[in-house]
C-alpha cells in the first residue's frame, strides 16, 4: 500500500516537489492507525508536515479508501543513504533545497512564468459531457487571442476543468514556444495581491499578470466577495483584453451563479465563450481508469475497468480513488487485479457514493439558490421566484427520496397531491424544453439554464448527505 499512497502523492504535488521532498528522502511506514514518515533531519520533517501534510492524508483516504494519523520522526539513516546515492553533492541535498525555496516564500509567493504543469491536452478523455470545452482549449491553443477570448470553463469539482487548463498552458508552449503566459489559482492570484499591496511591489505584480500573452486561472471563484482583489483583476483583465492576449478561466459555477462578483467582472466573463463540462459518461470513466492503470503500469482487465466505471459516476476524482485502491490492495495481497478482488476493495467505497438526500436538504439548498428562507417554500404565495423554487424542490423531492406525493405535500406547508404532482410535471416539462429559468434575489434578477440550475442544486445536496 506504500507505494500506491506514493504514487498518489506524487499525482497531487507533482513530479518535482515529489523527488525533491520524497524520493529516496523519507520512508512511509503504516503501523495501526498511523502512517509513520521518517525524515533525514527536523528542517525537512517539519517542512513536510506543514506543507504536505493535506496531500498525504488525500492520498492515503484516496488509497485506502480511510484516514489514518500522521506521525513524523527523524532517521540519521535517511541522510547516509541520501549521501551514498549523490556521492558527489553535498550530503544534505534535500536541506539545501528547503532553505532555497524557504528563502523565495521569504521575499514573496514563487510564481514562476513557467511551472511544469501535469495536464496535457492530448491525454484528455473526451467525451459527450466535456467534448465542447475540450474542443474551444484547443482553438485557444491554435490561435490564442483570437477566437473564445476569454474561455471561461465550468462545472462540477473533478470534472476535468484543471486538466483543461494545465492542457492549454502546455499546448501554448509547445505550439508557440515564444510566448508568455501565467498559470495560477485564483487563491494564488489573490495572495499573490495581498502580498505586493503589503510589500509596495504593484509594478512588479502589474508586470507579472499584464505582460503575458495568456493569463489562465483556475478557480476564479476564490475571488467572490473580495472586493479589492476583484478590482485589480478587473483592471487586469482590462489592460489583457485591450493588448488582445488570452484570457482562461474556471470555476465551480457558472459566471452568473457565483454570487459576490462584481457586474463588470461578470459581464466580461461571459463576453466570450462560456461552456460547461458536464459528469462524465461511462464511456469516458472507462477511458480515464484504462489512462490511469497505464501510467501506474497496472494489469487491469477491462472486466475490472468496467466495474470501476459503472460504480463511480460523479467524477474523475473517486475513480482515481477507486482505481487505487483495487490496485493497492492487489500489491498487499500479492494477487492479480480481478473484478472479485475489486468487489472487496472498493465496496465500502461504493456505498458512500451513495447519500441519502433528506427533504429538508433539498428545501435548505433550494432557498439558498434563490435567496429565501425555507419558511417561504411552505406558504402559497405565487411570486414567480417562489413557484420555481417551491417547484424544483418538489421535483427533486420526488426524484431523490421515497416520498409520496401526499408526503412531499404535507412536509410543504400541507399542500394536496395534485399541487405536488403538477409542479413535478411543469419542472419536467420545462427541463424536456430547455428552457431557462428565471428568477429574483434580492441582489438582482438571475438567469440560468434549468438543467444546470437542478444539477447545481443536487451537488450540494449530495455534498450535505455524504
Amino acid at each position: 500500500m506504500v507505494a500506491a499512497v506514493e504514487a498518489r502523492v506524487a499525482e497531487l504535488l507533482g513530479a518535482q516537489r515529489f523527488n525533491v521532498w520524497f524520493k529516496n528522502a523519507t520512508r512511509l511506514e503504516f503501523t495501526d492507525d498511523y502512517l509513520r514518515i521518517s525524515a533525514p533531519n527536523h528542517f525537512v520533517s517539519e517542512w513536510i508536515e506543514r506543507h504536505f501534510s493535506e496531500a498525504i492524508h488525500q492520498a492515503v483516504r484516496d488509497v485506502a479508501g480511510r484516514d489514518y494519523n500522521l506521525s513524523f520522526a527523524i532517521d540519521p539513516e535517511l541522510s547516509r543513504k541520501l549521501a551514498k546515492k549523490q556521492p558527489d553533492r553535498q550530503v544534505d541535498f534535500v536541506t539545501q533545497q528547503a532553505e532555497r525555496l524557504a528563502r523565495q516564500q521569504r521575499r514573496g509567493p514563487a510564481l514562476p512564468e513557467s511551472p511544469v504543469l501535469k495536464g496535457k491536452l492530448e491525454e484528455f478523455v473526451v467525451g459527450p459531457s466535456n467534448r465542447m470545452a475540450y474542443t474551444a482549449a484547443t482553438h485557444v491553443v491554435e490561435n490564442p487571442g483570437n477566437h473564445y477570448n476569454p474561455l471561461f470553463i465550468h462545472g462540477g469539482c473533478g470534472l476535468g476543468k484543471t486538466h483543461l487548463l494545465q492542457g492549454v498552458c502546455n499546448g501554448l508552449r509547445k505550439r508557440h514556444g515564444h510566448l508568455r503566459w501565467r498559470y495560477v489559482t485564483g487563491e494564488e492570484f489573490t495572495n499573490d495581491y495581498v502580498y505586493a499591496v503589503k510589500s509596495r511591489e504593484m509594478d512588479a505584480f502589474h508586470a507579472r499578470y499584464r505582460q503575458v500573452d495568456a493569463l489562465v486561472i483556475d478557480d476564479v471563484h476564490f475571488l467572490a466577495n473580495k472586493r479589492a482583489t476583484q478590482e485589480e483583476f478587473l483592471h487586469t483583465f482590462k489592460a489583457i483584453d485591450a493588448a488582445g492576449k488570452q484570457i482562461v478561466l474556471a470555476s465551480d459555477a457558472h459566471p452568473k451563479m457565483i454570487g459576490h462578483f462584481s457586474d463588470s467582472l461578470v459581464s466580461r466573463f461571459v463576453s466570450g465563450m462560456v461552456v460547461r463540462i458536464e459528469s462524465p459518461d461511462v464511456g469516458v470513466r472507462a477511458g480515464v481508469l484504462r489512462q490511469r492503470a497505464k501510467r501506474l503500469k497496472a494489469e487491469v482487465s477491462e472486466e475490472v475497468i468496467q466495474y470501476i466505471a459503472e460504480h463511480f459516476r460523479a467524477n474523475i476524482r473517486e475513480l482515481d480513488g477507486a482505481l487505487l485502491k483495487v490496485i493497492a490492495q492487489a500489491q498487499v495481497t500479492g494477487q492479480p487485479v480481478t473484478l472479485a478482488l475489486a468487489e472487496r476493495a472498493i465496496k465500502d467505497l461504493i456505498r458512500q457514493t451513495a447519500p441519502v438526500v433528506l427533504l429538508s436538504d433539498i428545501e435548505s439548498v433550494v432557498a439558498i439558490y434563490f435567496g429565501l428562507q425555507p419558511a417561504d417554500l411552505h406558504t402559497s404565495r405565487k411570486s414567480r421566484t417562489i413557484a420555481l423554487a417551491r417547484g424544483i424542490a418538489m421535483y427533486l423531492a420526488r426524484k431523490h427520496t421515497d416520498m409520496s406525493f401526499p408526503e412531499i405535500g404535507r412536509f410543504m406547508g400541507n399542500k394536496n397531491h395534485s399541487t405536488v404532482l403538477l409542479a413535478c410535471r411543469r419542472i419536467s416539462r420545462m427541463l424536456q424544453e430547455g428552457k431557462t429559468a428565471q428568477w429574483t434575489t434580492p441582489a438582482g434578477p438571475k438567469e440560468q439554464d434549468l438543467a444546470e440550475l437542478i444539477e447545481q442544486i443536487e451537488r450540494q445536496c449530495c455534498t450535505r448527505s455524504e
